[in-house]
């Protein structure tokens, strides 16, 4: 098995993904260091998403390599339609990179409480009653421990995406990838969740944000890619990309942004 220099969280070297004859991602690298927080900006259509996807393995690459703490995802060939050989190592994966979705993805038949304990018990095999006293914990963290028994529809959009953070959040990962987690929301319930994110960024968890809000990513971010076409058409700091960009698709996107 391959290994690297595992200082990096995550680390993607040449990522290529397509749909059929569609090329959404072409030749993608990046690494996220512990404690940093990366920032995906672009149109609707630029492969943010499926790049986000492709990290937490629910969408496969055709061509590159993924790494996780120095570790390279294990393929059955080196083929075009290559599988994932190693179901361990999937699951390792995916518990150590939690994701949020745009859609929340709460479980309607679960309390919010059984939504947030359901993975560590049924996954990690965590005692369900130490888990509780968890799950409120993170509740608390969130600003809804008083909506510990309720169900998802009797919750607000806001209410459900803290839900769906704290629930990544009971998996004790060692990144969280965001996935547009506010662009469902109206502007007062997006502040909410807003303020988390911020929260969770203080303390120094490592972060991979898929986000349409300029301000969120340039306040958090430690490094910004802009992503137009299925490529990276640039990146850096977030005072430099965004006080200095130097393409013209990125300035065009930034002025369209801000209108």
């Amino acid at each position: 098995m391959e290994l690297i220099d595992n200082s990096s969280i995550l680390e993607v070297k040449n990522l290529q993904k397509n749909y059929g004859d569609l090329e959404v991602l072409k030749d993608i690298s990046f690494s996220a260091s512990a404690g940093s927080v990366i920032s995906f900006i672009g149109s609707s259509g630029s492969g943010k998403s499926t790049l986000l996807r492709c990290c937490n393995l629910l969408e496969l690459p055709q061509r590159g390599e993924i790494f996780f703490k120095g570790e390279a995802v294990s393929w059955t060939n080196n083929t075009y339609k290559r599988q994932l050989a190693d179901k361990h190592q999937i699951i390792k994966f995916r518990t150590n990179l939690s994701m949020v979705f745009q859609s929340f993805n709460l479980w309607s038949h679960l309390s919010i409480l059984d939504n947030v304990i359901e993975a560590p018990v049924t996954v990690l095999g965590k005692d369900r009653q130490q888990m509780r006293k968890v799950g409120y914990d993170l509740l608390d963290k969130v600003g809804i421990a008083d909506k510990a028994d309720v169900w998802p529809a009797q919750l607000s959009g806001g209410q459900q995406q803290r839900a769906a953070i704290a629930r990544a959040l009971a998996m004790e990962p060692d990144a969280l990838l965001f996935d547009e987690p506010t662009s469902a929301l109206d502007p007062e319930l997006e502040q909410e969740v807003v303020k988390v994110i911020k929260d969770l960024a203080s303390e120094g968890r490592t972060m991979l944000l898929v986000t349409h809000d300029m301000q969120l990513a340039r306040d958090l971010s430690d490094k910004v890619l802009f992503l137009h076409m299925g490529i990276v058409e640039e990146e850096g700091s977030p005072d430099v990309l965004f006080d200095s960009p130097k393409s013209t698709r990125l300035k065009q996107f930034l002025s369209a942004a801000a209108n």
